[in-house]
């Protein structure tokens, strides 16, 4: 396995999106941010935070549980079902779908189903840590730590302190995924 970022440079690309989110939408007034687990909701968490310490109004982060949307369900040989926790109603508002590691769009195609059946934004925006291409379907982020491009075989692991115990960013090139 060889790191490709470290603790610090965490932080600073959660610095950097908090920004490039408040210059997008002018601010954060209707701006809500929604965690993927498992580690899309810490990263949702340290967005949320980082956009309090920039803009001085609370900024509240959910966690989008998508399980059930996915489909590959009949492949998977155990689909963990989460909770759904959203702080507020997201009719007409900004959500910003956070993830750790962006690879063929079905995980985000699945969460843009799940925001669906929660309401209608008036926009959705991906902010995700890694962005590893190889896309199944037509999605980008718009907010993006670092991009990475990656061989297939290969394993992009985001490790957050709040699940691992740990941050930083490794690629393993002997895995198969």
């Amino acid at each position: 396995m060889r790191q490709v970022m470290s603790a610090e440079d965490l932080g600073r690309v959660t610095s950097r999106i908090a920004h490039e989110i408040v210059e997008r939408n002018q601010g954060i007034e209707n701006v809500l941010i929604v965690g993927i687990p498992t580690r899309g909701k810490p990263f949702a968490d340290r967005i949320a935070a980082a956009l309090t310490e920039i803009e001085g109004a609370e900024v509240a982060a959910g966690s989008l549980d998508i399980g059930m949307y996915r489909d590959d369900l009949d492949t998977r040989p155990k689909t963990r079902i989460g909770p759904t926790e959203m702080p507020a109603n997201i009719d007409g508002r900004t959500v910003v779908i956070a993830d750790d590691v962006l690879f063929t769009g079905r995980t985000i195609r699945a969460a843009l189903d799940a925001l669906a059946d929660l309401g209608r934004p008036g926009a959705v925006q991906l902010a995700v840590v890694i962005d590893r291409g190889h896309r199944q379907l037509p999605i980008r982020a718009d907010f993006v730590g670092k991009n990475i491009p990656t061989a297939i075989s290969e394993r992009v692991s985001v490790r957050l302190d709040e699940i691992d115990g740990q941050d930083g960013v490794w690629i393993d090139h002997g895995g198969d995924e």
